[in-house]
């Protein structure tokens, strides 16, 4: 099996824009909270464990209870949220990368929605279904095909909507023929 990914630019409708930047503002604010109760459990207590993702997704729950809007935001995008921060974390503890820093609202915007229960379809070469989005046309060279692992969804600066469908399809091999191709690329050495 081999992951692949399609990229596809998406034109939502008005309701469909608010509801993305509504979510882009739930995934900003779970991760900017997340982030900001892993640098303050650090202070109070330089000895405590990181909490992993799987802990920031139970805190989730008490966050949704705490901020009841989002609730509004599709669920899987504010748990990679917690994934994408717990990776931030990681890469930043093996030396990787720098420290993670607080998202703004400045730069392009996105998040990722993973696959659960049908919930992502591609109806018919222009349109697909997302969670809490509904049917949104989109625009491709190719289709996706193969079974949908998750979507990312961005905003780029151009104010242009982008979804990029993570697939996992069979290894397609070409036959082997028994000819040959040569290439000439005009170098003297």
């Amino acid at each position: 099996m081999v992951l692949k990914a399609v990229k596809m630019r998406i034109y939502p409708n008005s309701a469909q824009r608010n509801q993305l930047w509504q979510t882009f503002g739930c995934v900003r604010f779970v991760w900017n909270q997340m982030l900001n109760m892993q640098i303050e459990r650090r202070k109070n207590n330089p000895e405590a464990k990181f909490v992993n993702a799987f802990g920031m997704n139970n805190l989730l729950k008490q966050l949704k209870v705490e901020y009841p809007w989002l609730k509004q935001a599709e669920s899987t995008a504010l748990q990679s949220a917690n994934r994408n921060l717990t990776d931030a974390f990681q890469r930043f503890f093996k030396g990787q990368n720098k420290f993670p820093r607080f998202k703004s609202r400045k730069y392009s915007q996105s998040y990722n929605s993973k696959y659960v229960n049908g919930n992502i379809k591609v109806l018919d070469c222009h349109h697909i279904k997302l969670p809490k989005l509904g049917i949104i046309y989109f625009r491709a060279g190719r289709l996706p095909m193969g079974k949908i692992k998750n979507v990312t969804v961005r905003l780029n600066v151009a104010g242009q909507y982008y979804i990029t469908v993570l697939v996992e399809s069979e290894n397609q091999t070409l036959p082997k023929t028994s000819k040959y191709i040569g290439g000439d690329l005009g170098l003297k050495s």
